[in-house]
């Protein structure tokens, strides 16, 4: 392994320093015992600047090995000149016996001998980290000193020759298990530091995923601004801390204005590119006064806590107002992107947190139905309408299936005879807790809680079993009038659910009038098919508050409308105002070129009554014939109008004549 042949040579260079400062000791200390015993000769002499000059130059080359950084690139190269310097080495101290004159084993080379044995012990002990560099040196010695004991005779030479022998493998093994200790040693640490650094590896990515998590977690990825989530635990926390310090929180709600129609007519990328700009002028425009969040949708929060934080969550409402009248490029095009805001205040509107983004969402509301594009602070007010619309669309399912929904009938009367000529079917709500409920908040419940097929149903059914009593009552002809939202015909099939209820109750298309507005005569796409389905079916066609809309006379004809309704505040006090009277004429007038029967509304007064019978008006309802009444009033009511049971015939209404 690379790594282990680094660790070696890293050892041995580590350690080569002291090795020839200990051989140059030695060898003066050989050379002066060698002196002492068998005087200065020049062969020891030049012996010992050899050695020395080996000793320099395995120096020379450990200082080139660091230089040139052999020993952790190239470690088998550096291993090698390491061996071959301790190989040189260690052939100059096995020639020592040979440059000393006269040397005998057993006498005063002894000396030497123990010299040239503890250096070459001295080699092992150094150069464990590497076997070969250690035996490079000291086998030299050894064999030196046996081919010294061969040359003598004798059982000492003999026994020394064992001696040394058994030494060389003593070294040889013990230099080899050292080797294998080090190696082992070293691949411990490299393990140890391997895990470490993969350690190390696996917490970075742990921690950059965390980060990454902790960005998913707590950042919206469209526009970078906090998410719904972190919002959440932010505005918690904030309102935990001003219930403490007597603080306050502002949450400001920013709607962008029909966002949806972006999204659907240019696509996802626009709409994302829209709420990113919106994003960035909100952080503009906010800076450092709070919290910035994108809850979802089209829909952002700014978060200002602290003193005086409802002021500056106004001012910071008038600043992003302002920017937002610059327009947003998006799609190649650029458009100004209308805004609604909410804004609510804690402890002023609210008691949690919860509360708080629901008064702020009111607000939200409130500022979209006044016309949109502008600021909108809670007022209690606005909770108690929350809480009314919240009881109703709770409670209608129930008041439908239980029968607390009732079915009201208001006559419509002919002008010339006073005679009945139909109904229309009004719908009745009294809740228990609230009271009257309006007809527009009954339907308006139904469509939000997606019940409106289920109600305008309830009320078919109540419309024919009434139908199923008129001839009873002597009223054959008579029709009953039911009202359908332009909104239902997007939302279910009014011809399926007709023909099915009518038919249960064996009703007559005919005698069924179905009264829409003039917004469902125009919706061609989401009413037309239907309404022409109907009239093939042979239900009357009816246009309530006719003269309010836009109605377009191409569509009165190719749909056959039978009846034109005459909304109430063109009758409202007809008889004083000559403009109303012009203005009726005119529609009674078209309604006679059409050949379209016309009913007009809300006549209140007999002077009304007969200003119109005047006018060419035939039927009329309102309170001056009769209130809406549930159906057993209503028989009760007819009943008392049959002469048999009303001996005394009323007499004509005079009509008053147009001066």
């Amino acid at each position: 392994m690379p790594e282990i042949r680094r660790a070696q040579a890293a050892y041995i260079v580590d350690g080569l320093p002291s090795t020839l400062v200990f051989n140059s000791v030695i060898a003066c200390s050989a050379t002066l015992l060698t002196a002492i015993g068998h005087g200065l000769s020049l062969s020891v002499v030049v012996w010992l600047v050899v050695l020395l000059g080996t000793l320099a130059m395995r120096g020379v080359a450990r200082n080139r090995l660091l230089r040139f950084h052999w020993v952790e690139t190239q470690p088998v190269y550096a291993l090698r000149v390491l061996v071959a310097g301790a190989f040189i080495s260690g052939s100059v101290w096995a020639a020592l016996p040979y440059c000393i004159p006269g040397f005998e084993v057993v006498s005063t080379g002894a000396l030497v001998f123990l010299v040239m044995i503890g250096i070459s012990a001295g080699s092992i002990l150094r150069g464990i980290g590497h076997s070969t560099v250690s035996l490079a040196f000291s086998l030299p010695l050894q064999v030196s000193l046996l081919l010294c004991l061969l040359s003598i005779e004798g059982a000492f030479s003999s026994l020394m020759i064992i001696n040394v022998i058994a030494l060389m493998a003593v070294m040889v093994r013990s230099s080899r298990s050292a080797e294998k200790v080090f190696i082992s040693n070293v691949l411990s640490k490299l393990e140890a530091t391997e895990l470490v650094q993969s350690l190390g590896i696996a917490n970075d990515e742990i921690l950059q995923q965390n980060s990454r998590l902790e960005t998913l977690a707590n950042r919206d990825t469209t526009t970078g601004l906090a998410n719904r989530a972190y919002f959440n635990g932010r505005l918690l926390g904030d309102i935990a801390q001003a219930s403490v310090s007597s603080g306050e929180v502002a949450l400001l709600i920013v709607d962008l204005d029909r966002f949806k129609s972006i999204n659907d007519t240019l696509g996802h990328s626009a709409g994302d590119a829209v709420l990113r700009e919106v994003g960035r002028r909100l952080v503009d425009v906010v800076e450092e006064e709070g919290l910035i969040a994108r809850l979802g949708g089209d829909e952002f929060a700014v978060l200002i806590s602290g003193p005086d934080a409802r002021n500056r969550a106004v001012a910071c409402a008038a600043r992003f107002t302002e920017a937002s009248t610059v327009p947003i490029a998006f799609a190649g095009a650029q458009s100004v992107v209308g805004i609604s805001m909410g804004l609510a205040v804690y402890p002023a509107h609210a008691q949690s947190a919860e509360e708080l983004l629901a008064c702020a969402d009111m607000a939200v509301y409130e500022a979209k139905a006044r016309g949109r594009r502008q600021l909108r602070e809670f007022d209690p007010g606005l909770k108690e309408q929350a809480d009314r619309l919240r009881l109703i669309e709770q409670d209608l399912e129930q008041a439908i299936l239980s029968g607390q929904i009732e079915v009201w009938f208001q006559p419509q009367m002919l002008l010339e005879s006073d005679e009945i000529s139909g109904f229309e079917a009004l719908v009745r709500w009294y809740h228990p807790h609230i009271g009257f409920i309006s007809p527009p908040e009954i339907i308006s419940a139904a469509q939000s809680m997606h019940l409106a097929e289920k109600l305008t149903g309830y009320i078919t059914a109540g419309v024919c079993r009434m139908l199923n009593r008129l001839p009873d009552l002597d009223l054959p002809d008579a029709t009953v009038a039911l009202n359908v939202s332009p909104r239902e015909f997007a939302l279910y099939s009014v011809a399926d659910m007709l023909e099915l209820i009518t038919s249960q109750h064996g009703i007559n298309p005919s005698r069924l009038e179905i009264e829409i507005t003039e917004e469902a005569i125009l919706d061609t796409e989401g009413a037309g098919e239907q309404l022409k389905r109907l009239e093939n079916a042979g239900y009357k066609l009816a246009v309530d508050d006719f003269g309010m809309g836009h109605s377009s006379l191409a569509y009165l004809i190719s749909l056959k409308i039978d009846r034109l309704k005459i909304d109430r505040s063109f009758a409202k006090d007809v008889a004083a105002s000559r403009g109303n009277q012009k203005l009726i004429a005119a529609l009674v007038g078209l309604g006679r070129a059409l050949s379209l029967d016309i009913v007009i509304e809300g006549v209140e007064t007999e002077d009304d009554a007969a200003v119109l019978a005047t006018l060419g008006c035939r039927i009329a309802q309102g309170y001056h014939f009769a209130r809406p009444m549930p159906s057993e009033a209503l028989v009760a009511w007819i009943l008392a109008r049959r002469p048999e049971d009303n001996p005394e015939p009323e007499k004509k209404r005079k009509r008053k004549v147009l001066a």
